[in-house]
């Protein structure tokens, strides 16, 4: 079924100097809240195994932005460099412009203030980590949900994986063993957090490629999201 409500956007800011972000919005019919979507090493909003996740998300009743954390320029370098999927002080940046983005969007919209949760992938879900740390202490707005695939939290750092407190599931796959070490070693750091889980989906490699592997990732998330982003 396709969705209803999806368009492309442009996300500005001159905090610092002007950065242009490119992002693809899409709201269910009363949703009950949104989710970020921090794509990592070298990929985008184009993602197919986000977007299909942000779909099942979507007609379970959550709206997602998915947006790009490089500009187009730094895109390309990194394609060659790769000198920006690692940065994740910037991709943290990039995401926190994104997240108030996103409040200001729901005020000019129809001064809604759904709930806002982060999806996570690879070097995605250390900048979600970490920029839930910052909107939320800067109180920015309540960032209560975190799912991370696949990904690198412990590159959050130290600081920010002892400061964390929004509910966060770590899913990896069962046969991805250098992931599931480092999620394991994130978790064990998370000492502020009260739910927190690490499940591995069974027979899944570090893409989830294999068949129902990311169906298994997308009920994990819409579960989770349901019970934690409205606490």
């Amino acid at each position: 079924m396709p969705r209803l409500n999806t368009r492309d956007v442009i996300i500005t800011t001159y905090e610092k100097e002007e950065v242009i972000l490119n992002g693809t919005y899409s709201l269910p019919e009363n949703p009950r809240g949104i989710i970020i979507f921090a794509h990592g090493s070298g990929s985008g909003r184009y993602s197919p195994r986000n977007s299909f996740v942000s779909d099942v998300l979507y007609h379970g009743g959550f709206g997602s932005l998915l947006v790009d954390l490089l500009t187009s320029n730094e895109a390309k370098a990194d394609e060659e460099t790769r000198e920006y999927r690692f940065d994740i002080e910037l991709l943290t940046e990039r995401l926190v412009y994104a997240t108030k983005w996103l409040v200001n969007q729901m005020k000019d919209e129809d001064n809604k203030n759904y709930p806002i949760g982060y999806y996570g992938a690879s070097t995605g879900a250390a900048a979600a980590l970490a920029a839930s740390v910052a909107v939320n202490e800067d109180k920015i707005a309540s960032i209560k949900a975190i799912v991370s695939r696949g990904g690198r939290p412990d590159l959050a750092g130290n600081s920010n994986l002892e400061r964390a407190t929004a509910a966060i599931l770590l899913l990896a796959g069962g046969n991805d063993a250098p992931t599931i070490a480092l999620n394991q070693k994130a978790l064990s750091k998370l000492k502020a957090v009260k739910e927190k889980r690490l499940v591995l989906v069974p027979g899944a490699g570090h893409l989830f490629e294999e068949k129902g592997t990311l169906e298994e990732v997308a009920r994990h998330a819409t579960s989770w999201f349901e019970k934690y982003l409205m606490l």
